[in-house]
């Protein structure tokens, strides 16, 4: 069996649908004695994953699986490997430093 890292991706619906358009991206580990298998467990998984609720407003939220983005193999799990990568090639770059940088500060306000 070998390990596989995929990239899901949800849109979350909320409400009458008059808000910000949002996506979940979630990556997880899946494993599976081949790649071709490894995709379609991830797209079982994914769908799995679909869930609606009502939010603390009494709000219908829906999570529905977009699908598995990507999919790579993990050939080794030691301390500082590289498990994902991806390339942006934003249309505004001070929005993606700042996105980034807010990012950063959540991250480090929770320790």
């Amino acid at each position: 069996m070998k390990w596989y890292l995929a990239k899901f991706v949800y849109q979350v619906i909320s409400g009458n649908g008059n808000h910000s358009p949002q996506f979940d991206e979630q990556m997880r580990l899946i494993r599976a004695d081949e790649f071709a298998w490894a995709k379609e467990k991830a797209s079982i998984l994914g769908k799995l994953g679909e869930c609606s609720f009502l939010n603390e407003r009494k709000e219908s939220v829906q999570w529905k699986f977009i699908n598995v983005v990507d999919l790579c193999s993990i050939t080794s799990m030691e301390d500082g490997d590289e498990l994902y990568s991806s390339t942006e090639e934003p249309e505004n770059v001070n929005d993606y430093l700042a996105k980034i940088k807010a990012k950063a500060s959540r991250l480090q306000q929770a320790l």
